[in-house]
């Protein structure tokens, strides 16, 4: 009863306009946000209205497939996909989940005051600069960093007619923007950007950029030291209110510990959160999830779980 009650308040969003932060769910809870609905006025893109509310371009093209990206259209209801399973594993430090596209931020906890978890979309790695899986830690924070292009990134511009200097100052023509945090993985950051329009979608060299209004925020409260981990769980499952909720995104075809049919890997996930527990399972909603990969939670149950 105790942990069906605490849902009711889990999804309350309890931050400024620029972050989604919610408190952190109890043990017995996994779901955080909510879906909504926003109108496109006559000067909207799809692609404004993603980065006003903080969601991926790509996703909210999937979660939209019949609104059209430059012109919605006045009046049109744009589905808002501000709902999240939070990531197998600790909840601790920042987990970089790569199909989703997602960053989890669980800041150190203040006295007085409950945990709590922001999520902010971000940019990964194009295939042929995939960005690496593991754990690290935030090593140094620079504000306003220069930039000095790799000599593989270099002859890539060059070759497509677009050289690069060897050092790019900072300003509003280095694409590192104006926050960076250099991570233990030599070569990789998170790092703010000049290209906005394209956070949540796989553009980068294999570094991870935000948009920058959401790192502005994100650099001050974030110490170095902090524990990262990037991880790749194209599927996701959990509780909230008794229910059973999957959320599933295109999976990562470069990754190769990630084989198999999106079935068994829906099905290995399943097994692992209900391990303790049982519920009817409703094989058509899974199959839905299973070939619609929105990335959007969809409950999966069917009566009560015991």
């Amino acid at each position: 009863m105790k942990a069906i009650l605490f849902a009711l308040s889990v999804c309350t969003v309890s931050a400024p306009a620029l972050s989604a932060t919610y408190d952190l769910p109890s043990e017995y809870f996994d779901v955080i946000g909510s879906m909504r609905t926003v109108t496109a006025t006559y000067e909207d893109t799809l692609l404004e209205i993603a980065r006003r509310e903080d969601i991926g371009q790509d996703q909210m093209e999937r979660v939209n497939p019949d609104v059209d990206r430059w012109l919605p259209g006045e009046g049109t209801e744009i589905t808002v996909p501000s709902y999240h399973i939070l990531p197998r594993g600790p909840r601790e430090g920042m987990v970089l989940n790569l199909p989703e596209m997602r960053l989890y931020y669980y800041p150190p906890k203040k006295k007085g005051e409950p945990m709590q978890v922001q999520t902010y979309p971000i940019s990964i790695g194009r295939m042929d600069w995939a960005t690496p899986l593991g754990k690290t830690t935030i090593t140094v924070k620079v504000k306003d960093p220069g930039w000095r292009p790799p000599e593989s990134i270099r002859k890539e511009h060059a070759e497509r007619g677009d050289p690069l200097p060897r050092y790019v100052p900072p300003g509003p023509d280095n694409p590192m923007g104006r926050y960076a945090l250099k991570l233990g993985i030599p070569g990789y950051l998170i790092h703010s950007t000049n290209k906005p329009l394209g956070v949540g979608m796989r553009v980068s060299h294999g570094c991870i950029r935000m948009l920058p209004e959401d790192i502005e925020y994100l650099f001050p409260q974030v110490p170095t030291g902090t524990k990262v981990r990037i991880v790749n769980q194209p599927v996701k499952a959990g509780w909230y209110g008794g229910k059973l909720y999957l959320e599933v995104h295109p999976p990562l075809p470069e990754y190769p510990h990630d084989r198999g049919s999106m079935v068994e890997r829906v099905m290995l996930v399943l097994d692992d959160v209900m391990a303790g527990r049982s519920a009817e399972l409703d094989d058509k909603a899974i199959e839905r999830e299973v070939i619609r990969q929105t990335g959007v939670p969809e409950a999966i149950t069917k009566g009560r779980v015991w």
